[in-house]
């Protein structure tokens, strides 16, 4: 397994690098110029000795260059300072990447909407897991009874519907008419733990945005749980055990259970990062301040930095969670070895 790990983690460097010069390449030749938001009475020349600064007047290889050392050096020992709060080298003498847009390090403003992402994305994710994997194990088992056939019909509406609409919907039901949520998240709110009102409003601006993505979630994943399961239940090793006198219990959740998960945590592992990314659209609608949104307002303000560090990252976190999918599978499967 270690010997694995190593060989799959040398063969996604390469990858790795081919993918940063593939979103640099395409985003460098979208339209887009640092000096296009600064004011037009500024002169032409100081506009291009801002350019010059800034080293977009170099070769294109040489700014991807650059880019990917500021990418997988400077920002790294830049964010283990400020975690550990520790100092590595002249820390003023790395050079950082800077947003086109506020002009301030790219990594650092990241970092600052990660919190709101997880805290609304995050427990989407969980949720959507804790109520797909048991309701596609149960439907599975109870195939076409009354469970079965209303579990299809939430799960077929949960996904067919986009989340736009049930975003909509939750704020015209449950905040215009009813009253009982706000209508949109506040970021700017500051948890005390130490109050239980300041605790239970962001609790109330949580439910409808992690209820909205947990249906949409859950509604794909507890779909591919069913089939999974469905295809097991029939197999000559579940009759076996029947046969031996083992409970039905035991049979489903030892059994069954454990190698319909193996196709199963492929779909969750390559989820993950959509939590990073964001869920752009239910974003907007509630206006959580997260990654999701700050990818947009990159992309309409033509902040090429911030969408080539957004997009590496969220290629990056891919990578990794299908390594992770793959270790998993020898965990769940004894059959599979990879030494």
């Amino acid at each position: 397994m270690a010997r694995y790990i190593i060989r799959r983690t040398l063969i996604a460097i390469p990858t790795l690098v081919g993918i940063s010069f593939v979103i640099f390449l395409i985003l460098d030749l979208a339209p887009g110029d640092p000096t296009a938001q600064l004011p037009l009475t500024i002169p032409p020349e100081v506009r291009e000795r801002l350019r010059e600064s800034l080293g977009f007047n170099d070769p294109m290889l040489i700014r991807w260059l650059k880019w990917l050392g500021q990418m997988t050096f400077s920002e790294p020992l830049n964010m283990i300072e400020e975690i550990f709060g520790i100092s590595i080298g002249d820390s003023a003498e790395r050079t950082r990447i800077l947003s086109w847009s506020s002009r301030a390090p790219v990594v650092d403003t990241i970092i600052e909407r990660i919190p709101q992402t997880l805290w609304v994305l995050g427990l989407a994710f969980i949720f959507g897991i804790l109520i797909a994997v048991p309701l596609g194990v149960v439907s599975a088992y109870r195939q076409y009874s009354a469970f079965d056939n209303i579990g299809t019909f939430v799960s077929m509406v949960g996904y067919s519907v986009p989340t736009f609409f049930t975003g909509l919907l939750a704020i015209v039901i449950f905040s215009v008419y009813l009253g009982w949520f706000p209508s949109f998240y506040i970021t700017t709110h500051v948890v005390d733990w130490t109050s239980w009102d300041s605790i239970w409003f962001q609790i109330k601006q949580m439910i409808m945005p992690v209820a909205v993505l947990s249906l949409f979630n859950a509604a794909a994943l507890s779909r591919f749980t069913r089939a999974s399961v469905l295809d097991n239940l029939n197999e000559d090793y579940v009759r076996t055990a029947r046969s031996k006198g083992m409970e039905e219990r035991k049979v489903i959740l030892t059994h069954v259970l454990r190698n319909s998960l193996i196709p199963v945590v492929t779909l969750i592992a390559l989820q993950i990062p959509g939590i990073f990314a964001g869920a752009i659209i239910t974003e907007q609608i509630f206006r959580v301040n997260g990654l999701g949104q700050l990818l947009i307002s990159a992309i309409q303000g033509a902040d090429v930095p911030m969408v080539q560090t957004l997009t590496f990252i969220f290629a990056a976190l891919t990578v990794f969670f299908n390594l992770i999918a793959d270790v998993t599978y020898g965990i769940l499967d004894p059959r599979i070895r990879y030494d």
